[in-house]
């Protein structure tokens, strides 16, 4: 019989299976979210194995149904960019509570996952941090190219500072252990001031 946490991963990567959106790594097609959800687990396992259910449960929905919530929905500027991001965190909250819900979880844990989705206290609570340091691990290990390829020189300095500035200094260790390209190592050098 499956435990709580399997049913709800199964039943997170099911939602997460459906997106449309596809993103191709080492030849092979994936949902977007679906491989986002799988990178943000395996990275989660990575750095803190050790971490709780609660967590890992969180690092697995941090972007579920993602795409139902879209970006063009909201003004394009800094505000309709700032209000998208916090309904997409209560949205994200949401529906895991729902599959946790259905999977068996009480009350309690179920309010946890949502507070570590929605990223309250962070720098404060420990598991926050924790998976805010797996979500800027994940984008600079996965996702720092693409931004290289979009955007100029300034604003990727800038985006890498924000980044480093909401982790901790365990994620920062962990950071410096991801192979980047010469380009790329470069450029977080000259962001950090290193």
């Amino acid at each position: 019989m499956n435990t709580p946490f399997q049913k709800a991963s199964e039943w997170i990567d099911a939602e997460n299976a459906q997106d449309p959106n596809i993103e191709i790594d080492q030849n092979t097609e994936y949902p977007k979210e679906l491989l986002y959800s799988n990178r943000m687990y395996e990275k989660l396992m990575q750095f803190a194995p050790e971490a709780s259910e609660e967590v890992k449960i969180a690092a697995k929905a941090q972007h579920i149904c993602r795409w139902k919530v879209a970006r063009e929905s909201y003004p394009m500027d800094r505000v309709g960019y700032l209000k998208w991001r916090e309904e997409l965190k209560k949205f994200h909250a949401r529906t895991t509570a729902e599959i946790l819900e259905k999977a068996g979880y009480d009350q309690t844990f179920i309010d946890r996952v949502s507070f570590l989705i929605e990223k309250k206290l962070l720098k404060k609570d420990a598991e926050t941090q924790l998976l805010e340091d797996v979500i800027c691990l994940v984008f600079l290990d996965y996702y720092l190219e693409p931004f290289v390829q979009k955007h100029d020189e300034e604003k990727l300095k800038n985006i890498i500072k924000k980044t480093w500035d909401k982790m901790s200094d365990n994620g920062h260790q962990e950071a410096l252990k991801i192979k980047y390209s010469e380009e790329n190592l470069n450029l977080i050098k000259a962001s950090l001031g290193l």
